[in-house]
């Protein structure tokens, strides 16, 4: 019997989170042994760069990275390649207090916003206030870095609202501030272009090197998801003992909201072109990237099970 294929899977942040489900679903149940592959799943060291900087060291074999990030080095000429989604729709939000008087996007104009003011985060903060009639000229960003404030810093008056949390993660957090007095909007309820949150892939000669176990991790790794989004609580036992030290009530509350993102008409892993399209023209509008058809070299959907639909 030949020995298993060593593979070296990393995630997109500081820790394990629920939308990792599937990889870790398809691992606990046996579905990458099947396929003869060994799956390691690591998370990125930030003193390394992120997830894309270890994949284009070769230091892991895939990883799950931003699609706007993807594209920002595609247009930088790096040789990266997505090979399936993992979200299909945006996971960040606005989020303030009853107490500060923002009600409507534009009400953040003129107030203080937090965020890892990054050349996309703080497009897309004022894409949402210029969209609801505001002056993002007013804005005042707060830069918290890869930091996230908290419903009880906005109560007492540290800053007025926050960009990023996400709606699946964050945001189901224990507070203390009552939920009546918290505001909370996913950007793409308030105008956001769409786009895949996330996406899965590597450097684009690795994969074609390893077109085989590709096609294996990806037709496992799908299994995963699948599973994963039929009985969503199924994987607590085993987020249990990746990550102990978050309540089991945030895991349990968290895979029911995220499960619905990882398909699209049933589907695991494909790469919408109505996604990656606009979300790339939105990009070059705000120069972000230059080339607004960076995306068409960017991702494949050839090495996922079942072919093109």
């Amino acid at each position: 019997m030949s020995e298993p294929v060593r593979v070296r899977l990393m995630l997109e942040y500081f820790h394990p989170w629920t939308n990792s489900a599937g990889f870790y679903l398809a691992r606990d149940r046996g579905w990458y042994d099947e396929q003869g592959l060994e799956v390691e799943i690591v998370v990125p060291d930030p003193d390394r760069g992120d997830t894309l900087a270890h994949i284009e060291r070769s230091d892991v074999d895939f990883g799950v990275f931003p699609s706007n990030r993807l594209l920002v080095r595609r247009d930088r000429g790096e040789a990266l390649l997505a090979v399936a989604a993992v979200n299909h729709r945006a996971l960040e939000t606005v989020q303030t207090v009853v107490a500060t008087g923002i009600r409507r996007p534009r009400d953040l104009a003129g107030r203080r916003v937090a965020l890892n003011p990054t050349p996309r985060g703080i497009a897309l903060l004022r894409h949402l206030v210029r969209q609801d009639g505001g002056d993002p000229d007013r804005l005042i960003v707060v830069d918290s870095g890869v930091r996230e404030f908290t419903p009880e810093q906005m109560a007492a008056g540290e800053v007025d609202a926050s960009f990023g949390s996400y709606w699946a993660w964050e945001i189901l957090m224990d507070s203390r501030v009552p939920a009546e007095e918290r505001i909370v909007w996913p950007v793409d309820e308030i105008g956001a272009p769409p786009y895949h949150s996330y996406l899965l892939g590597g450097r684009a000669d690795r994969i074609a090197a390893m077109a085989e176990t590709t096609r294996r991790f990806l037709a496992a790794t799908s299994r995963g998801f699948l599973a994963a989004a039929a009985d969503p609580l199924a994987v607590v036992p085993i987020y249990e003992r990746v990550i102990p030290y978050f309540p089991r009530e945030l895991i349990v509350r968290s895979l029911p909201r995220i499960a619905p993102t990882w398909l699209h008409e049933g589907r695991w892993g494909w790469q919408r072109e109505d996604l990656l399209q606009p979300y790339a023209a939105w990009l070059a509008e705000h120069g972000i990237v230059a080339d607004a058809e960076v995306w068409r070299r960017a991702f494949s959907n050839d090495y996922l099970p079942e072919g093109r639909p």
